[in-house]
């Protein structure tokens, strides 16, 4: 069933015009003075040069996902290219990430079925079975590879990563920012780009990509993923892949001392090492801190949550009662405060640190006492909940060729809640593991794609318009235009339509207006002009879908429509590009796939 929604009873001109006298519209009428600019380039644009690349599966993503994409696509015989924006396990959420789950069938209490019901019980229904029994099926054997690599011996982890990449010659191509995926005659033909350090522009013939390039946010401060910005997601969508997850919302809080520093409130992450985590079901990462700041006023609250004997605002997000589950055992105490040695609890390899805040991936920074405020992850949703839908359980978007797998693939693996501490890293391994044998198998199959010199042109004319434009807009400046729209507590995470819609009129300025004259100097504002159109894109799917789904459930909470709605919600949200190039809506029932067929986990 698809469900278009309108978003234009309120003219965005309008809007803007009759508001003049507001603060949004000052931000854009006094700040697009500064924000336009001569583009004094440093770059010839007409002599950069061009390389050209072939091979079996092409791997976009240098992390956890992008590594097993990559070593178990080359260990089924396919020539593989590795590419990343940044080096290899050592940008996105990776180096961030000190805990990953294994499912240890000897030792567990709990059988994988009643893993699976419980992970749907916390994520009241919005998971899919099928993806949430593969992380418990195949994380002990990813844990037992990375083991073997050294991933568990020091807190970087670009070292352990290359030892399996080099062992296998797989080419690995580094600091070059994908920015468009070709289709050939339906399917899937190859990927272009350009060199962060060379005036160099990039294509690449494959016959299947597999795309592993996490979520994204809105660049925000005091959180370490500020190389996200939606890239995979937003190029799928432009070549007509089903993307999904938009209105989740990751809710990180970070330190109210200093909360802009990203080292100062999370470095005790940065400096362990990883360790693994047993089973405990959880419902984190949502938006109950932010709903809480929005009721009492305040720009921070108090780590605890509601029974924990601090003081609370009653109402807000549901969370269910998870019986049998770590979280329940742990009663009064705020996620990951624990003892150690409890399933489900902080890491049980690594560095043990001293502080009073949670462990693991899930809640505040490490050692936090204290008030936390949020929107440290600004625009990112819950792990596993966005990006391509799958249509089977290998992977596999709707684009024949092209894989996605970790936070590039809207799995909902564990739900549109976080679910289980260590779940994320494992999701990526086991999901890159799977996606680069189904992406092997297909390669085989399928004939080296061509991609025409004119279609290349077209591409590059693209890929290099901003370094061209004589004036324009900086994407800085319109990064921060955007952030001011976006990331107010009232706009992202307790929502309300009268909000979302005043926000969305000024993002389809920016997309209607800014962002076709976005302008580059050189090669580093290149990548910011992409990156800040990527945001753009996702910012209003992000307000669209928040404004479709009238309920509120998991990380996704509307002070209008504060209740859940299972009569007309028990539903996926899928965003794809019309054929006269909208945005496109429609429903996905929970427990089927694409095509309507049952999930049958």
């Amino acid at each position: 069933m698809k469900t278009v929604v309108k978003v234009n009873n309120i003219s965005r001109r309008h809007f803007i015009g009759t508001a003049a006298t507001g603060a949004g519209a000052a931000l854009l009428g006094a700040g697009a003075l500064s924000g336009w600019a001569d583009n004094f380039t440093k770059i010839n644009s007409t002599e950069l040069s061009k390389r050209e690349y072939e091979t079996d599966v092409l791997v976009i993503g240098g992390g956890m996902a992008g590594l097993f994409a990559a070593v178990k696509a080359h260990n089924a015989g396919a020539n593989v290219v590795l590419v990343s924006k940044g080096r290899l396990g050592s940008s996105g959420q990776t180096p961030f990430a000190k805990g990953i789950f294994q499912y240890d069938s000897k030792n567990e209490k709990l059988s994988i079925d009643e893993f699976v019901e419980q992970v749907s019980a916390s994520a009241i229904g919005t998971n899919n079975p099928v993806y949430t029994r593969q992380v418990a099926e195949h994380s002990m054997e990813r844990v037992n590879e990375l083991r073997d690599w050294g991933f568990f011996e020091s807190p970087l982890y670009n070292k352990a990563f290359t030892n399996p990449v080099e062992k296998r010659n797989i080419p690995l191509i580094e600091r070059v920012t994908i920015t468009h995926l070709v289709k050939e005659n339906g399917k899937i033909a190859g990927a272009a780009g350009f060199s962060a350090d060379e005036e160099k522009v990039h294509f690449f013939k494959a016959q299947s990509i597999i795309l592993c390039t996490g979520a994204g946010g809105f660049k925000p401060n005091g959180f370490p993923i500020c190389d996200l910005t939606h890239d995979g997601t937003i190029m799928a969508y432009n070549i007509g892949a089903k993307v999904t997850g938009k209105e989740w919302n990751d809710g990180h809080g970070g330190s109210a001392t200093n909360p802009a520093a990203c080292y100062d409130g999370w470095h005790g992450m940065f400096d362990r090492k990883c360790g693994t985590t047993g089973v405990g079901i959880r419902h984190d990462l949502g938006v109950d801190m932010n709903y809480q700041a929005y009721m009492t006023g305040g720009g921070s609250v108090s780590m605890g949550r509601p029974g924990s004997g601090n003081s609370m605002i009653e109402g807000g997000p549901y969370r269910p009662t998870l019986i049998g589950s770590d979280q329940e055992k742990r009663k009064g105490t705020p996620p990951g405060e624990g003892d150690r040695k409890k399933p489900g609890g902080p890491p049980t390899e690594g560095k043990k640190r001293k502080g009073r805040g949670p462990d693991g991936e899930g809640g505040g920074p490490p050692g936090m006492g204290g008030n936390m405020v949020g929107g440290s992850s600004a625009g990112m949703s819950i792990h596993k909940s966005e990006g391509l839908v799958p249509v089977n359980e290998n992977c596999e978007s709707n684009i024949p060729g092209l894989y996605a797998a970790g936070d590039a693939l809207g799995s909902y693996m564990a739900g549109a809640i976080y679910t289980q501490i260590g779940s994320s890293l494992a999701g990526s391994a086991v999901q890159g593991a799977i996606a680069g044998e189904a992406a092997a198998a297909y390669s085989k199959e399928k004939e080296r794609p061509v991609i025409s010199e004119a279609k290349q042109e077209e591409i590059e004319e693209k890929i290099l318009a901003p370094l061209k434009r004589k004036a324009g807009y900086g994407p800085a400046w319109v990064t921060q235009t955007l952030q001011g729209i976006m990331i107010p507590n009232f706009v992202l995470y307790i929502k309300k339509e009268s909000m979302l819609r005043a926000a969305l009129a000024y993002v389809e300025e920016l997309r209607d207006h800014h962002m076709p004259m976005l302008r580059a100097a050189d090669m580093h504002e290149l990548r910011l002009a992409h990156e800040t159109r990527n945001m753009i894109i996702s910012a209003e799917m992000k307000l669209k879908t928040s404004l479709m789904r009238t309920e509120s459930r998991c990380s996704h909470y509307r002070l209008d429509y504060p209740a859940i709605d299972k009569e007309n919600w028990e539903a996926w949200i899928n965003i794809f590009k019309g054929e006269d190039g909208s945005m496109q809506f429609e429903k996905q029932a929970f427990g089927t796939w694409p095509d309507g067929s049952a999930i049958n986990a």
